[in-house]
């Protein structure tokens, strides 16, 4: 299946050196923007949609630099022979919610099929719902979710696939055994049912304070030895102080060796199945710092899925 990129931009700039590509088709891992999901009446989420094109801007120089050497994962960013493509930006409409889930889902779909780990850069955190849907044909999968918060609504504003709802939508899917929820801290929109619901389906809570005091280790004692772990990431989990653009900042956040640690840490033990970056606001990125926070943490999921995919 063709992607058909949206921007100028993703047509002439792919991700980090990654190839430019119009379909998966023989590569290993493949990359794609998803810039719009399914919009609540009262939310703008257009704050998004510039976001992976921000992210391969960033990195635009860093990508001359793909065969030296890295010390986050002691030697190059991509084994030597391992393909990993960008195909562009899905062409996403910001009020267009059912299409848009059919355009991530298919995509998603597209990229397993050819036997490849797909990585969606978003858009807000309502993407990740038909992006875990495109699993439904792979093995059973458990998602770690590392972010601020839950997303247990049922609906909000009466909509039932924004992105207060999407570990609910995913606990509804058959093909999802195992939610482990990580980073959660302040207040969001999730309310006493909601959690309860949460726990009552076997959601395994691992809070951010939690995480400070105890370490990674609390969250990975809950990933299953060689389990299919799709990890979607919120970038609002992070402290405030290194990720200001997103659309919630908050303090008390995760730090950016805890996230890698908790990459990394999946990798060694299961196998990175997929992985979803989601609410970056770049217009609140007045340095670009937190753009390159961000792009890193997509680095470190392609080195250590890579590594992974090589060792299955």
């Amino acid at each position: 299946m063709a992607i058909k990129p949206r921007s100028a931009l993703a047509r002439k700039l792919a991700f980090m050196g990654t190839q430019s590509a119009k379909t998966p088709k023989g590569a290993d891992l493949a990359i794609f923007g998803a810039p719009h999901g399914t919009p609540y009446k009262t939310i703008d989420n257009r704050v998004h949609e510039k976001s992976p094109d921000a992210f391969r801007r960033v990195l635009k120089a860093d990508a001359n630099w793909l065969s030296h050497w890295d010390w986050d994962f002691a030697g190059p960013l991509l084994p030597e022979g391992f393909k990993a493509v960008d195909l562009g930006n899905l062409a996403t409409k910001t009020k267009d919610g059912r299409n848009n889930r059919n355009k991530i889902r298919n995509a998603t779909m597209a990229i397993l099929e050819a036997g490849a780990v797909p990585i969606m850069l978003g858009g807000d955190d309502s993407t990740p719902i038909p992006f875990i849907e495109g699993f439904a044909g792979s093995p059973p999968i458990t998602i770690l979710q590392i972010d601020a918060h839950i997303d247990w609504r049922h609906e909000r504003e009466k909509e039932t696939m924004g992105f207060s709802s999407t570990m609910r939508r995913a606990s509804e899917q058959t093909h999802v055994w195992r939610i482990v929820q990580a980073g959660a801290r302040g207040l969001g929109s999730a309310r006493f049912q909601e959690v309860q619901d949460a726990r009552d389906w076997g959601v395994h809570f691992v809070t951010a304070k939690h995480i400070h005091h105890h370490g990674t280790a609390s969250v990975l004692d809950h990933i299953e030895p060689d389990s299919h772990c799709v990890i979607c990431l919120d970038l609002d989990v992070l402290d405030v102080s290194i990720m200001p653009a997103v659309a919630y900042p908050s303090p008390g956040g995760l730090a950016f060796q805890q996230l890698t640690d908790l990459i990394e840490g999946v990798a060694a033990k299961a196998h990175i199945a997929g992985f979803a970056m989601v609410e970056f606001v770049p217009k609140r990125d007045l340095a670009n710092t937190a753009a390159f926070t961000a792009a890193r943490l997509v680095c470190h999921a392609m080195a250590r899925s890579a590594r992974n995919k090589r060792l299955s």
